[in-house]
């Protein structure tokens, strides 16, 4: 098969190597899937950065395609089905950016056939990020969330997902592209974080009381904001990243004495009771059609260098997919 690898760290243009490798067979257990389209994530190209935990890496976690191979004790009936995947090279050597993977019958999940393929390699790490952070909230409807990153790949499908299920969502975004893309996904208000003082902004559109819950992708930032007063008491903040990983100070006596909720989740290790509850969430909003995709870019397998590079430059505006042979 054909596929796409590195075996060391480094810029995408001096490791990612694009060849033969032999095609893998489903053991027990297991299906084979034809890859279509892989999608690249910015966790993609950070793991390509890390030190190696195998001696080689085809990268990917999220794609879509056809299952067209099934192992012992899987129903012969998944043959030809249309599927999206998710963790694909989570905790694997193996991921997406080859015209064949194997995974556990479970991370090859149904597509409805009025979903393309690379809306499909959208799903694994957006979308389900996107579910899980709302989910945790519970009852959203009537409330008021602030959505970081709403122009964001993960953030548009926060702010569809919040406002299909009745609540306000006020954006924050760092472009006028970003800015529309959020609008479009249904946010009552965007604020630019690079023009604007955030936390008065959403005081000013809350009548100073601030919103009721936070969906953040970087911590690092938005801990300045719940110092300042953007989250009203009892509120909770749900955040799924961080730009800068390590020791990000968090406002202990007000998040006291405010009775702030703090929940953190990596959607790649989520238990099991959660995973279905997502599945099947993500799963109905695609029965009916309920998301809107943005793919912004799309490489051929051999480009893969510059797929990665297009996400490590954070200058496009929706997802970027690779195109399998």
């Amino acid at each position: 098969m054909k596929a796409a690898w590195y075996t060391e760290s480094g810029e995408a243009r001096r490791v990612l190597v694009v060849g033969e490798l032999e095609t893998p067979m489903p053991g027990p257990g297991e299906v084979r899937v034809k890859v279509a389209v892989s999608g690249v994530n910015p966790s993609d190209v950070k793991t390509r950065r890390r030190p190696l935990p195998y001696p080689r890496v085809i990268p990917h976690s999220d794609g879509a395609g056809v299952i067209d191979a099934v192992g012992a004790e899987v129903a012969p009936s998944r043959l030809g089905q249309r599927v999206w995947l998710w963790n694909g090279q989570w905790q694997r050597p193996m991921g997406t950016a080859a015209q064949y993977i194997v995974v556990p019958e479970a991370q090859a999940v149904w597509l409805p056939e009025h979903v393309d393929f690379a809306a499909g390699a959208c799903l694994g790490i957006p979308v389900m990020t996107a579910y899980q952070a709302v989910r945790l909230l519970g009852d959203v409807a009537g409330k008021t969330i602030l959505v970081t990153g709403a122009g964001s790949s993960v953030g548009h499908y926060v702010t569809q997902i919040a406002t299909r299920q009745g609540a306000r969502v006020i954006g924050t975004a760092g472009s006028a592209a970003r800015l529309a893309n959020a609008t479009a996904a249904g946010a009552s208000a965007v604020i630019d974080y690079k023009q604007e003082p955030v936390a008065a902004r959403i005081k000013a559109l809350t009548d100073e009381r601030g919103v009721d819950a936070v969906i953040d992708m970087d911590l690092s930032s938005t801990a300045a904001y719940v110092r300042d007063g953007a989250l009203a008491p009892h509120g909770t903040l749900v955040c799924y990243g961080s730009n800068q990983a390590d020791d990000v100070p968090l406002p202990f006596r007000m998040l006291l004495y405010r009775s702030i909720a703090v929940r953190f989740f990596l959607i790649y290790d989520l238990l099991p009771a959660d995973r279905e509850a997502v599945l099947a969430g993500v799963n109905a909003l695609l029965a009916h059609d309920r998301l809107v995709h943005h793919v912004a870019a799309r490489f051929a397998l051999d480009d893969i260098a510059a797929a990665h590079e297009a996400v490590e430059g954070g200058r496009l505006v929706g997802n970027v997919v690779v195109d399998l042979p």
